[in-house]
């Protein structure tokens, strides 16, 4: 079995609640991603105290713009590099193209430190393990252990859609590796729309030691909003059928006659629930909030400061707002009223017919 170096402090007591989410300056959600608009996102995320950022290098050219931003001295002389946490992510190249080979790690996360201008990643994630084989992401971990006895990567974690994948990566890690996963990450299941990662995966991942959740896509990539799913310069990617974006429109129509935001309301309660989740130091659920733009920041960091007092340090007990509380969720409960059986819906990830053995579409037998 193998033995790993002493890591450093849980990372439960250095994550924040909220983290900005880099791929709103990729490709697949921005169509036009680009050094002044994360300039001036950055700047005024930092400015309103957050220090935490997630990325990928599937998020062209999220890495690149980001490293970009970081090392302009105008930055890193007012925010050097142990002020705040990077977090990328390796494995997935293209939307059907997957590498999860330990050299193809090393060098993603070598890649991911030249494009981000730094020595070090906080964390590195085995990014949607639902398209390789349980193999192979613990091979993948294995060689992402290398590098963190190297001194490039502080913490370890996977992120899937699949919380039950992520739950039997997480048991086989701790089998094979003798130490748990640092932190996983799911998406669009801690939501208005969808609370699975709550109901059926906090317990398990605390009770096999993960430290940290982040829950990413608080607005299910976007369809908890007025305006529709968000469009970049490769098209609509978004996995909701037609009725659940019927459904997700009549409640924003809904809620802009109340003279209220769908985006904060939904916002709020993931980070609600996130809240309630984080009871102990030992173990934190943080949110992952992409932002394209300066109005979005604002808009986002007005609702998180709305309902958590101390939005932008790691867990220290701070209380969440109960009257703001009181005031959603009269709104929360019609929101879900008006999904009907759209809630809980969950999409299919990998897609149908994807093998992941051969990590590609095959067609069906007739």
């Amino acid at each position: 079995m193998m033995k790993v170096l002493d890591k450093p402090a849980s990372l439960a007591n250095i994550l924040p609640p909220v983290i900005l989410g880099g791929a709103g300056f990729s490709y697949q959600v921005y169509p036009d991603p680009n050094i002044s608009q994360v300039r001036q996102v950055l700047q005024h995320a930092f400015d309103l105290g957050m220090r935490a950022i997630d990325t990928s290098s599937y998020y062209e050219p999220s890495e690149q713009l980001l490293g970009q931003a970081l090392s302009e001295s105008v930055f890193s002389k007012r925010y050097p590099r142990d002020k705040y946490i990077l977090m990328t992510k390796v494995g997935r190249i293209a939307p059907d193209r997957f590498d999860y080979s330990p050299s193809w790690v090393q060098f993603s996360v070598n890649r991911s430190l030249e494009r981000l201008h730094t020595s070090y990643l906080d964390v590195v994630f085995c990014h949607d393990i639902e398209y390789v084989t349980e193999e192979a992401a613990l091979e993948a971990i294995g060689a992402l252990l290398e590098m963190v006895r190297e001194g490039k990567v502080r913490y370890i974690g996977a992120s899937s859609y699949r919380i039950d994948l992520l739950l039997r990566l997480a048991r086989s890690v701790l089998e094979r590796y003798d130490r748990p996963l640092d932190v996983v990450q799911n998406w669009a299941q801690m939501t208005l729309q969808n609370n699975r990662l709550e109901t059926d995966g906090l317990a398990g991942f605390r009770d096999l030691g993960v430290s940290c959740v982040c829950n990413a896509s608080p607005l299910t990539l976007g369809l908890l909003r007025s305006g529709g799913v968000p469009v970049g310069s490769l098209g609509d990617f978004h996995p909701a059928p037609a009725g659940l974006r019927a459904a997700a429109h009549r409640a924003a129509e809904y809620v802009t006659i109340q003279g209220k935001s769908l985006a904060a309301l939904a916002l709020r309660y993931a980070i609600w629930r996130a809240h309630v989740a984080s009871s102990t130091s030992d173990f934190q659920v943080s949110t992952i909030t992409g932002i394209s733009s300066i109005n979005e920041l604002v808009e986002n960091m007005s609702a998180v400061n709305q309902i958590l007092q101390s939005p932008l340090r790691c867990y220290d007990g701070s209380p969440i707002n109960l009257d703001q509380v009181e005031r959603d969720i009269p709104l929360w409960n019609k929101i879900q009223d008006i999904l009907g059986t759209w809630l809980n819906f969950s999409f299919t990830s990998p897609e149908e017919n994807w093998d992941v053995e051969q990590q590609r579409m095959i067609k069906p037998k007739l």
